[in-house]
């Protein structure tokens, strides 16, 4: 009669282990799922000087620009500066299509390097236009120098042409601008049109990815370099709005970037 006891006590002792490990085990699971969580969320903090959220985890931050924020003064983009966070670096259009150049590039161009700022030049392409003739368009207006970023694909309309094309006409741009200026291109895009027209052919490029109106980090499932968080921001010696960009790296890995 005792060992039926025992073994019945034994028997309820085993019962109860398997649910209590389980528990456990989901406790741990869900603790780790938090903790990684935290570990990679963003802190967005509102600057009002700045007009937006700003994702402080970044000490990288930048602008894009093209001839409608209309005559910028880069002494005062470069000279503003609340807490941590001032301009360290500019995206600037130059080029779009097989004939289409930016009206304030030049002055732009100048100015942004007179300034202190690192400055990138980018071209807004057309997978319906030659891709020789696009890239011939930007080596004609865009002279890049030691220190200064490398060539962007501004690549983000399909024209109804299917993603063989898209692909196809990128790489002929991405290659001669490799060519011409013996650094690999940046692409410009967002996560949709990256994922659906242009995919893992292009993974070794760096990304310079466009993700606003969401306080987190952009869900492509590639590495970034870039991001574009918010194109509604306001900074000195700029009347209107302009798009706002971090850098995923620190100060020396912006400068490594660079064309030596």
């Amino acid at each position: 009669m005792r060992n039926k006891k025992k073994v019945a006590k034994v028997r309820v002792r085993k019962a109860w282990r398997l649910p209590f490990i389980l528990v456990v085990l989901m406790c741990l699971t869900v603790g780790a799922w938090y903790w990684w969580q935290q570990r990679d969320s963003i802190n967005f903090v509102r600057y009002e000087e700045f007009g937006i959220d700003m994702p402080v985890n970044y000490s990288m931050h930048g602008i894009d620009v093209s001839k409608f924020q209309k005559n910028i003064n880069w002494s005062a983009v470069e000279q503003m500066q609340v807490d941590n966070i001032h301009i360290s670096f500019a995206f600037i259009k130059a080029t779009e299509g097989i004939t289409r150049q930016d009206a304030a590039f030049r002055q732009n161009w100048q100015k942004a390097k007179k300034a202190g700022i690192i400055r990138g030049a980018y071209h807004f392409f057309y997978s319906t236009r030659d891709p020789l003739k696009q890239a011939i368009n930007f080596q004609n207006v865009v002279q890049l120098e030691s220190g200064d970023l490398p060539p962007v694909l501004d690549i983000e309309v399909n024209n109804n042409q299917p993603a063989a094309v898209i692909r196809s006409t990128a790489r002929i741009w991405l290659e001669e601008m490799e060519k011409a200026y013996g650094v690999k291109p940046i692409i410009y895009t967002n996560v949709h049109f990256y994922e659906t027209y242009l995919g893992d052919e292009f993974d070794s490029y760096p990304l310079w990815i466009a993700h606003y109106y969401q306080e987190e980090r952009p869900s492509a499932s590639r590495k970034w370099t870039f991001w574009q968080h918010n194109d509604m921001g306001r900074v000195n010696g700029i009347t209107s709005t302009v798009d706002f960009n971090v850098f995923s790296g620190d100060s020396l890995a912006l400068r490594n970037l660079c064309i030596p």
